[in-house]
């Protein structure tokens, strides 16, 4: 990425966007008319001057090669934007990229002033942040402090799971049909109740509760079925010293304790997968999923934000970082922590390898053994064709193999999505490489590669 060949796909910088009317409006100053001064360095910066609605042109500058350790580009801009990246870091990448023939427009230079501090700036950070900690004197966590706070909220967890399961008796006693009866308002207060006991994953799907009985046909079932696995998930904890480390791990995980990331960590280039943001009232989180062209090892980067605003962390979707991530502890679990970077995200024609649909479903089922409350699962499918369903009474999609006649179903969020028809285009009827989650609702595509040489393309 420090060389001025090298530039992202028009795809890649639009995967930055940290939601629709970003990107839209981002798309619109990707051209040479807003901008002056732009010019680009051979350590990773971009910047340029883009003009708006006032008198003073907005300062934009990019940091591609981020040496901070945040991950992925990090952006400045002089406008009041609370989004980052703002539409005009946005748009002056997709000039960078200069996929529109508007190379030219970003050449290489020095960058100025305004520019150059900013990026001093972060050197400067970066350095010091990983300089050795040899200030004497530096307080020492007490072990048994530490040991004591672990017990006293094992025990408020142990006191709200013992009255979840007593909550869940009394549903299944009163009988199932009650929970349409009972309204959205005592499950929340359930939830309330978990916060309180310091088990937020538990709390999560207690709220899930409250919106199954208003979900339509067959909300009975879908009931039951998250009150067993509720219930299994209670006295998985409650019995946590009989289970495997593995498992026992997973459990505290699905309850929602903080757990570090542990091992040595593994360097590899780690293809950028996937890019996605789902969000409630309180919280946005982002999902990215790596592949490690090395390892062949399958990562889970996770990253927060305030309700309303995207998470910093952000990797352009079809690229490679060299860089080093650690896992984290559990049956079955591909979180991990990113690391230290060793250079920007750069181009690469690697791709994950595939299997077919059959194989796809049987992985998520192997994996459920492990981890009974996973949700999905990745999978990369290779030759297989969007579909739709030739039952009549289904308008649903699928994607089939295109030697054979197994297929897997689309989950019906993403057969409603603008992302199905970028894959039926790339497609065109001929097989293609996609990259998704594999779960009991069906496969939810979110990257694919045409047959050939073509670059990823983003469906989410």
């Amino acid at each position: 990425m420090t060389q001025q060949g090298v530039r992202w796909t028009a795809d890649q910088v639009l995967s930055l966007a940290p939601d629709a009317p970003s990107r839209k409006a981002g798309s619109k100053l990707g051209v040479a008319g807003p901008w002056s001064e732009a010019g680009s360095s051979g350590e990773g910066a971009v910047w340029g001057l883009c003009k708006g609605s006032g008198s003073k042109p907005y300062q934009t500058v990019v940091d591609i090669a981020d040496i901070t350790g945040a991950a992925g580009p990090a952006y400045k801009c002089s406008c009041p934007s609370r989004k980052f990246p703002c539409k005009h870091a946005l748009g002056l990448l997709l000039l960078w990229a200069g996929e529109d023939g508007t190379v030219d427009a970003v050449p290489q230079a020095q960058p100025p002033g305004w520019a150059e501090e900013w990026l001093t700036g972060r050197r400067k950070k970066a350095e010091t942040k990983r300089a050795p900690d040899t200030e004497p004197g530096s307080a020492v966590a007490d072990p048994d402090a530490a040991r004591r706070r672990v017990e006293r909220r094992a025990e408020r967890v142990t006191a709200g799971v013992t009255e979840l399961e007593q909550r869940l008796s009394d549903l299944l006693r009163g009988g199932i049909a009650a929970a349409e009866q009972t309204g959205y308002g005592l499950w929340e207060e359930t939830a309330a109740r978990m916060v309180d006991a310091q088990a937020p994953g538990l709390a999560a799907r207690v709220r899930e509760l409250g919106a199954i009985p208003s979900s339509g046909p067959g909300w009975a079932v879908r009931m039951l079925e998250e009150c067993a696995l509720l219930h299994l998930l209670d006295q998985g904890w409650l019995h946590r010293e009989r289970l495997p480390e593995p498992l026992a791990a997973t459990v505290r995980s699905r309850i929602g304790l903080p757990t570090p990331a542990q091992g040595p960590p593994v360097r590899d280039h780690w293809l950028v997968l996937a890019q996605y943001d789902t969000a409630d009232s309180k919280l946005t989180t982002r999902r990215i999923w790596l592949y490690g062209t090395e390892s062949g090892r399958t990562a889970l980067l996770l990253s927060y934000g305030a309700a309303g605003r995207p998470p910093a962390l952000a990797l352009p979707v079809g690229l490679a970082l060299d860089a080093e991530l650690t896992s984290y502890p559990g049956a079955g679990q591909l979180r991990a922590d990113l690391g230290e970077q060793f250079g920007a995200p750069a181009p690469t024609a690697a791709r994950p390898p595939g299997v077919q649909t059959e194989q796809g479903a049987r992985r998520y089922g192997e994996m459920l053994r492990d981890d009974p409350w996973l949700n999905s699962w990745p999978v990369t499918l290779r030759d297989v064709i969007p579909t739709p369903h030739l039952a009549p009474s289904s308008d649903g999609w699928q994607l089939v193999d295109a030697e054979g006649d197994m297929g897997l179903p689309l989950t019906p969020s993403s057969a409603s999505r603008a992302g199905l028809w970028r894959l039926v285009a790339l497609s065109g009827g001929a097989p293609v490489t996609v990259f998704g989650e594999c779960g009991h609702k069906g496969f939810t595509p979110l990257t694919a590669w045409p047959r050939g040489t073509g670059g990823a393309v983003a469906l989410c």
